[in-house]
């Protein structure tokens, strides 16, 4: 047995992302024998502790923790038992919502969870020299508070070791367990269907997941996309090469699906009956023998159909291929990208770089608004066919996109630009490609961030190197969770 601590206390003191103090209660009653979870000896505090980091909690809750004898040195303590809720907790749409990892917040009213947001930001930004001159912008809300996500990465795993198989979202404070979540309120109801057909599928098949730390089994993600334009889908089931050697598995996994479907015609193109408000555009199969827990891309099979769904923002349309990146809130992303078009004004007779550009979408919104030139600059070489490809939709011949990275491929370019617009992914910019970018020395930056933590980090370099901040507005692109992107405006004094 291990000798542990338990304490009961109240959740305080929650900052982004969601750390937190768990305040030990002495008031109170005494742990019971009972209530001390199997495997842990409890062992009876002999001080009063000072406050504890605890991750995850909402603050005003009542916990059961359990933490080391040593107390605070032994690292954040590990919430066993919840004891009492919040007083404005309300009631989760989504059933998964005590045991799955992906909404923290279901039970936190929407006005309550964008007030959170505003003030995390807000106290996270508060020491970046000149910052008390920006002028803050109030959170933008998400138009979809549920089921808004286009896109969703689901896992193959067993809720415990050597469980049954389930394929849903990661279990609350753990890494390794995955609990089904076939009724998941993040997603449209397309998927969820597809979700539950796919989960029984391979339940049946008695196919095992795939183990990282033995590099054994075969399946291994659920990757589902919708579009909002046109209830597009596709369909992309991860798993190893070892798949392919499963006579007749693929198709039956096909054949199931089409069940879903009440026609389908020669160019492949999957009809949906009533069961599904949308369209099956492409059925897929991605082989990953790497051993890293991440959907990786070592060969692609089109099953059915296309790998491509249409996706429109602002007036312009995008193809998102299955490695694109896309934001995830279509209809946030309206938002988001209508607070960079406020904040890069008239960018007429402008020259413009999107970095970090994904599938082109803030290239040709600027594009379109009449910038003289646009340059994106995207590592994933899959985007950047699409970005391509959209600007010839979209009859756009002020702009270009290459491949590569971002800290390589500035070099290559002479012209200095008006404004750069900065769309990093979650680590923010590289270290060495901001001296670099700095040096162009726009009129403007506009730095848009998905992990506020990296945007603290970064803007200290802007403002040493002569940029004023003058504008921050965060944007809520992810309801129910306690993440939320921010958009900075940099003007050259």
């Amino acid at each position: 047995m291990k000798e542990r601590v338990l304490l009961k206390g109240v959740v305080s003191e929650v900052s982004f992302p969601c750390k937190g103090k768990l305040m030990p209660a002495p008031e109170f009653p005494p742990i019971t024998e009972e209530e001390a979870p199997a495997g842990i000896l409890y062992v009876e505090p002999t001080k009063q502790y000072d406050p504890f980091p605890v991750k995850n909690l909402l603050p005003g809750q009542e916990w059961l923790v359990s933490t080391g004898l040593k107390g605070r040195r032994s690292g954040e303590c590990h919430p066993i038992r919840l004891l009492k809720q919040a007083e404005y907790e309300v009631e989760a749409a989504c059933p998964h919502a005590n045991s799955c990892g992906g909404c923290l917040y279901q039970t936190v009213p929407y006005d309550l969870q964008t007030f959170w947001k505003e003030e995390q930001i807000k106290q996270l930004l508060k020491d970046v020299p000149g910052i008390e001159e920006a002028r803050w912008l109030p959170i933008q809300k998400s138009p979809d508070v549920l089921e808004y996500r286009n896109k969703m990465e689901f896992s193959f795993g067993d809720e415990h070791k050597g469980g049954e198989l389930t394929l849903g979202l990661h279990k609350r404070n753990s890494f390794h367990d995955v609990v089904s979540t076939s009724e998941c309120r993040l997603v449209h109801p397309d998927l969820r269907k597809i979700l539950k057909v796919t989960e029984q599928f391979f339940k049946e098949s008695g196919l095992p997941r795939y183990n990282t730390y033995g590099n054994t089994g075969i399946l291994r993600h659920l990757v589902l996309r919708r579009s909002a334009l046109n209830g597009g889908i596709l369909v992309n089931l991860v798993a190893t090469s070892a798949l392919k050697q499963q006579d007749g598995v693929l198709e039956a996994w096909v054949r199931a699906l089409e069940e879903l479907e009440s026609s389908h015609d020669p160019a492949g193109t999957c009809q949906l009956s009533g069961q599904l408000e949308g369209t099956i555009r492409g059925i897929l199969y991605t082989e990953n023998d790497q051993t890293a827990d991440a959907v990786k891309a070592d060969a692609l099979h089109v099953l059915r159909g296309k790998a491509e769904l249409t996706e429109a923002l602002h007036g312009l349309t995008f193809k998102i291929y299955p490695f694109s990146f896309f934001q995830t809130n279509t209809h946030g992303a309206e938002k988001l990208y209508g607070i960079v078009k406020d904040f890069a004004g008239d960018v007429s007779s402008q020259s413009v770089f999107d970095l970090y550009c994904g599938t082109g979408t803030i290239a040709q919104i600027m594009a379109a608004a009449g910038a003289e030139r646009v340059v994106g600059i995207e590592l994933v070489e899959e985007a950047v066919k699409a970005a391509g490809e959209n600007a010839v939709i979209n009859g756009l011949s002020n702009c270009s996109f290459i491949a590569g990275d971002v800290l390589k491929e500035v070099e290559k370019l002479s012209e200095a630009p008006d404004l750069i617009i900065l769309d990093p992914p979650r680590d923010g910019c590289h270290p060495k490609a901001l001296p670099k970018l700095l040096a162009f020395a726009p009129k403007r930056f506009i730095y848009v961030s998905c992990k506020p933590t990296s945007l603290v980090r970064d803007l200290p370099y802007f403002v040493e190197a002569g940029y004023h901040i003058d504008k921050v507005q965060p944007c809520d692109m992810f309801p129910m969770t306690p993440h939320t992107e921010v958009v900075a405006l940099l003007s050259k004094k």
